[in-house]
């Protein structure tokens, strides 16, 4: 099973993500976790880690209180290497996105708000 994270502090930005991951994914190969606080993650990975599930894409806002989605990123990226990283932000700069590219860091950029079709994409070939 694998797992894709949504990360934003936004609860209807993660109900959406759910809504649109949902018709697109099979429910019998991946599991979609959403949190709303980013420093809840650590706890949800060792959680899942523990079922025996591969955390594979993270769907991450920029802009979060406590910590952003860069420090978020280069917090794990060390502990999971493989894991893939999707950038949603309406605040984001061009300068911050460049640098995550040029580190390897993220894989895709998109602006909120983000074209459905342009994000699963992205998604399924980052699942593959």
């Amino acid at each position: 099973m694998k797992v894709i994270v949504c990360v934003d502090d936004d609860a209807l930005i993660t109900q959406l993500l759910n809504f649109q991951l949902t018709k697109h994914v099979d429910s019998n190969e991946v599991m979609i976790e959403s949190i709303n606080d980013p420093e809840r993650f650590f706890q949800l990975s060792d959680e899942l880690e523990n079922i025996g599930v591969e955390l594979k894409l993270m769907i991450v806002d920029y802009q979060m209180p406590k910590m952003n989605g860069a420090e978020l990123i280069r917090s794990i990226k060390t502990k999971y290497p493989s894991m893939k990283f999707i950038m949603l932000s309406g605040q984001a700069n061009a300068v911050v996105v460049d640098d995550l590219v040029q580190e390897g860091l993220i894989h895709t950029f998109f602006h909120k708000p983000w074209n459905e079709d342009e994000l699963m994409i992205a998604v399924n070939e980052y699942l593959n």
